[in-house]
């Protein structure tokens, strides 16, 4: 497997496809860049996902996560794309992403992106 930064997610097929369960990832050193100054913004991404047949394999998540480093996006466009990739690999039942951006000119942004519903009796609210 490759270890420089790439866009495509690999998959794993999921050991208990029979079963709703929730899978989650936070990645606190996620950084992209401003695309109208050219500074880097910093964020936690936060993904939680219900697998239906397959899993996304980590290591291809953190290069596809790396992809994003030297690219100019907005918050917004970056959160829903990766929302959208994902969707696209693993067809899950439930998928949401949630960036929480760093503090920029003294306003913190948490753009938070859902594909599906998640089960009620996986819901932690």
């Amino acid at each position: 497997m490759a270890t420089a930064p790439r866009r495509d997610l690999e998959t794993i097929p999921n050991p208990n496809p029979q079963r709703s369960y929730l899978i989650r990832f936070e990645c606190p050193e996620f950084t992209c860049l401003c695309p109208r100054t050219g500074q880097p913004d910093f964020a936690t991404m936060r993904i939680t996902y219900v697998p239906d047949a397959r899993c996304v394999e980590l290591k291809s998540l953190k290069l596809y996560l790396w992809s994003y480093r030297d690219q100019g996006v907005f918050h917004e466009a970056v959160t829903n794309a990766i929302l959208d990739d994902l969707v696209a690999a693993l067809s899950p039942r439930y998928l949401e992403v949630a960036g929480d951006f760093f503090v920029r000119g003294g306003i913190h942004t948490i753009v938070t992106a859902r594909h599906g519903s998640l089960p009620a009796h996986l819901s932690t609210a």
